[in-house]
């Protein structure tokens, strides 16, 4: 897991500016084209003039003397916030963050954080972390860091602070909708080490826990597949796929992971600006699971390649897709190197799922939902996703997933308190929702066809076993 969060690189490193084109077979489009040109370029040196008017100015007569390459650099990431939260300038410190981030470890606490509003804001923390474990949740404000505001600094000046040697203490303060008063936390550092996956049996089933799409994810998770297996002596009855608070890393594992599960088909799209700029990624022959019942668990903090993943194994009808409405993000960032310690992280694309949906706003909706009623925070902590980020891209097929998410009679199943299932032994409730489900898919299952629907018997309401 990291500390800023994670989008879809794309393996295409640059989108070409300009395509060589064929020799014009009449002059009259000359003119026609130099016009544009001109005219666009035209356009293009009024404004650059505009902001070397306002250049000038500054140097000439702000209060203090300013350092060039300090106001070049701020106009970069001005130019680059205005776009969207998931663009930006990488200097030294970023860029060696996200290699660190799909490739590394670092000494941190576990944290997927994005910035709103000048407010550095919890995506998700990683599962047995430090900020796990102190109770750090989705939709938290950290406003100080040892006592000290942080309140505008930088994502990544933020994230520095909160990286360090493991094994120091740190102390934050966190702003939690519907707590009165700011939560204080002691926390040590440790090594985050991105191992993607975790796997564990339980009832003759694999449970596999992917928490990022860092590089090697796919190769992970094929390992641990083989693992549960050798465990077991068998193949196991099922597998449950457990993306939650998941925050995505690499399209091409999100790909591969994807294509572990399923025999053909189409992954994910994804479409560019223009009209013919769209890639597919398919499916190649090859179930690793050999056709067994899958069940993918999801929650509010799945976002980007677990959306991906999610979205296909979905549309495919290749797996039952259980939990939450995922975090919305449906759009891919690729990196363009500027030199050897800088680079650009430029929204380049919308993906879509097989069947032509864009998760961008909406998310993934499951087709069973189940609460987490085993957290006690549950009902009362706010929601956040993709839509609650300012300047975030808009899903051209707009949906109102208000609808969806108003539920006036309350599910039978779901009417358990945190503190019942406790005493039943019962710890992780979508998990346990899952494994009990799991062996209510039908007796087709086994040889879960693609392209035709998952029969999935209604579970009864769940009972904890000695």
């Amino acid at each position: 897991m990291t500390d800023s969060i994670k989008t879809p690189v794309s393996a295409k490193r640059r989108f070409a500016l300009w395509q060589g084109a064929a020799a014009l077979s009449t002059l009259a489009l000359v003119p026609l084209a130099t016009g544009a040109m001109a005219k666009v370029d035209s356009k293009t040196q009024a404004e650059i003039s505009r902001f070397m008017d306002v250049y000038l100015e500054v140097k000439s007569n702000y209060v203090e003397p300013v350092d060039d390459a300090k106001l070049i650099e701020g106009a970069i990431n001005g130019m680059l916030a205005s776009l969207d939260p998931h663009s930006g300038y990488l200097d030294a410190r970023g860029f060696a963050n996200i290699r660190t981030q799909t490739e590394g470890e670092y000494g941190g606490l576990g944290l997927s954080v994005t910035m709103e509003d000048g407010v550095v804001k919890v995506i998700a923390p990683t599962a047995d972390t430090p900020a796990d474990r102190a109770g750090i949740k989705s939709g938290d404000y950290i406003t100080h860091i040892n006592k000290q505001l942080i309140i505008g600094l930088t994502l990544d000046e933020a994230v520095d602070q909160m990286r360090g040697r493991p094994g120091t203490k740190i102390d934050i303060t966190v702003v939690r909708e519907g707590q009165s008063k700011p939560i204080e936390m002691s926390l040590t550092r440790e090594i985050i080490e991105l191992k993607p996956v975790k796997w564990q049996v339980s009832d003759d089933v694999g449970v596999l826990t992917v928490t990022s799409f860092s590089a090697d994810a796919t190769t992970d998770l094929r390992a641990a597949m083989l693992a549960v297996e050798k465990s077991l002596g068998k193949k196991p009855r099922g597998w449950i796929l457990d993306l939650r608070s998941n925050p995505g890393g690499l399209l091409d594992e999100a790909v591969g992971i994807s294509d572990l599960f399923l025999e053909r088909g189409e992954i994910v799209s994804q479409r560019g600006r223009r009209k013919g700029d769209i890639e597919r990624f398919f499916a190649q022959p090859g179930d690793a699971a050999g056709g067994a019942p899958v069940i993918v668990l999801i929650d509010s903090g799945s976002a980007s390649a677990s959306e991906i993943v999610a979205g296909a194994l979905q549309d495919q009808h290749r797996a039952v897709v259980m939990g939450e409405r995922s975090f919305g993000k449906g759009s891919v960032q690729t990196v363009l190197p500027l030199s050897d310690t800088t680079a650009l992280r430029l929204t380049t694309a919308r993906y879509f799922t097989p069947s032509g949906r864009s998760v961008q706003e909406g998310g993934i909706e499951p087709d069973i939902r189940v609460p987490q009623l085993s957290d006690p925070d549950y009902a009362s902590r706010p929601k956040f996703r993709e839509s609650d980020l300012r300047r975030h891209l808009i899903n051209e097929k707009k949906v109102d997933n208000g609808l969806l998410e108003k539920d006036e009679k309350p599910d039978p199943r779901f009417t358990a308190s945190a503190a019942e299932l406790k005493a039943k032994g019962i710890e992780d409730f979508q998990l346990h929702y899952a494994l009990q489900t799991i062996g209510r898919i039908g007796p087709s299952a086994p040889r879960m066809a693609q392209g035709g629907k998952v029969p999935v018997k209604p579970a009864a309401k769940p009972t904890a076993r000695n």
